[in-house]
């Protein structure tokens, strides 16, 4: 026990107790709670914050912080639907357009911070007004989606066993985590990218190219922003420049609660996963009792969040003191 409490990993397999324990919680006391399609449905209904908390979790892993992604997603929102239904653009095109210019957004964002040695806090705060600004000067109104490959990913349903099903956003997250994970654990990029976030000096000294880290990672950042941006789109079927309101922090903590330190250099990213259905499960958990607001969600999430960046305080403490 001593050692688990001591172990980096502690945090991690704390959300992953967590998760358990909360659905044990739900199957116990609401009847289907624990049926396979509600399972599924946190998968569902939270494509687009796991695709951001990936996203999220390189940006953490590095030292830094992106507060511009849900602004990013409503971005993309809106700019897929303007190109849609006013341009007439393909949907092809329009896929590849948003996704180029959400990495090209994020890349400007991590160029800046590297150039100018800015705090990441600022900068992305900057990029969420602006993004979230550019929103309004295409419409202030939502904008309905109908292109026939948008409605088709929509209402498509990949069948499973059981008479399941997933959405084609769920396993578009589900491949973005693979990738995550195989960029952080099997590549030269995810190795530099642990070493900035463990110490900035010592990885100059080991001849490392911060700069060009630093830009890709806020690059992967706005790349999976405007990823979850389309996704939401294929699941709201609409442009507007409220979408996303919060997401930014809904990202944050789950990657906090699936055990990525906030100081950088440690954690997994396939945390990401265990702490967006931490979050789901609470959303789920609150739905099912009916009794409750659902801004019980948001103060559930805030004290975990406290408790988690606590403990990791504590343990970080604890092991500089040894």
């Amino acid at each position: 026990m001593k050692r688990l409490l001591s172990a980096p990993s502690f945090t991690s397999w704390v959300s992953v107790v967590l998760m358990a324990v909360l659905f044990i919680a739900g199957a116990a006391n609401y009847t289907g709670f624990a049926s396979t399609q509600v399972v599924l449905n946190l998968l569902i209904d939270n494509a687009f914050l796991l695709v951001i908390a990936v996203g999220m979790s390189f940006v953490i892993l590095s030292g830094g912080i992106d507060l511009s992604v849900g602004s990013v997603l409503a971005l993309t929102t809106m700019v897929a639907a303007w190109l849609l239904q006013v341009a007439q653009w393909p949907a092809e095109a329009v896929i590849v357009l948003v996704l180029l210019g959400g990495a090209a957004f994020g890349a400007l964002q991590g160029g800046v911070i590297h150039v100018f040695k800015l705090q990441p806090f600022i900068v992305t705060l900057a990029g969420m007004f602006l993004a979230r600004g550019l929103c309004f000067l295409i419409s202030v109104d939502s904008v309905t989606i109908d292109a026939p490959l948008f409605v088709a990913l929509s209402q498509t349903q990949i069948p499973l066993f059981g008479g399941a099903f997933l959405s084609p956003g769920a396993v578009i997250a589900l491949v973005v985590l693979g990738l995550g994970l195989w960029i952080a654990h099997c590549t030269a990029f995810g190795r530099t990218i642990y070493a900035l976030g463990g110490s900035e000096a010592s990885a100059l000294m080991m001849g490392l190219n911060v700069g060009r880290t630093k830009v890709a990672v806020y690059a992967l950042s706005g790349f999976c922003a405007s990823l979850a941006g389309l996704l939401f789109a294929f699941y709201m079927l609409s442009g507007y420049g409220q979408h996303g309101q919060g997401v930014e922090l809904d990202a944050i903590a789950a990657v906090v609660i699936g055990g990525t330190v906030l100081t950088g250099g440690y954690g997994y990213v396939a945390g990401a996963l265990s702490g967006v259905l931490v979050l789901g499960l609470i959303q789920t958990l609150i739905a099912f009792d009916g009794t409750l607001s659902s801004w019980w969600t948001k103060i559930v999430i805030g004290a975990l969040l406290f408790v988690f960046c606590a403990v990791q305080r504590l343990l970080s403490l604890k092991k500089a003191a040894s």
